[in-house]
């Protein structure tokens, strides 16, 4: 009795984890390509940032949102320096960088999950979208970024003037 238990159980286990393969879209993250910096960061890529990393399931909604925006307000965000010390730990040029690692030439996105691990990171994309959501210009948006991360905080990422 025990023995077929054992091989309904191993049966079901097989047909689960083949159905997780699928190629019906559904399952389409988990094929996605991951990778794993010499700094701990995970880098993942998805088709197009319409597509979320898989590494955002192991967090709260508000995660995703924030990812979702940080990818949508690629031009803002590139012109944001972090103060988090990432530009000398990760070689990030800007808060962009700590969300999105690269945007491929085909559509593709390899994401940087950085961001999930910083709060400095999270809470500067998160001031410098809603100003930008409230009409402030991305110059204004740096100074006042600047302006409130300048003491206290390690040296900001080297981004490019504005």
């Amino acid at each position: 009795m025990k023995r077929s238990t054992f091989i309904t159980a191993c049966v079901l286990s097989f047909s689960v984890l083949l159905s997780s393969c699928t190629d019906d879209g559904v399952q389409e993250q988990s094929h996605s390509q991951m990778t794993k910096t010499a700094t701990g960061d995970i880098r993942e890529t998805t088709k197009s940032v319409e597509h979320l990393p898989s590494f955002l399931s192991a967090f709260e909604e508000e995660m995703a949102v924030l990812y979702q925006q940080a990818a949508e307000h690629r031009e803002l965000l590139e012109n944001i320096p972090c103060y988090c010390g990432c530009g000398q730990s990760a070689g990030h040029k800007n808060n962009y960088d700590c969300f999105v690692y690269e945007n491929k030439q085909d559509g593709s996105v390899v994401w940087d999950d950085h961001a999930t691990k910083c709060g400095v990171c999270l809470d500067i994309a998160a001031e410098s979208i809603a100003a930008y959501d409230q009409g402030k210009s991305i110059k204004d948006i740096r100074q006042m970024i600047d302006e409130k991360y300048k003491e206290g905080y390690a040296e900001p990422t080297p981004t490019k003037p504005l």
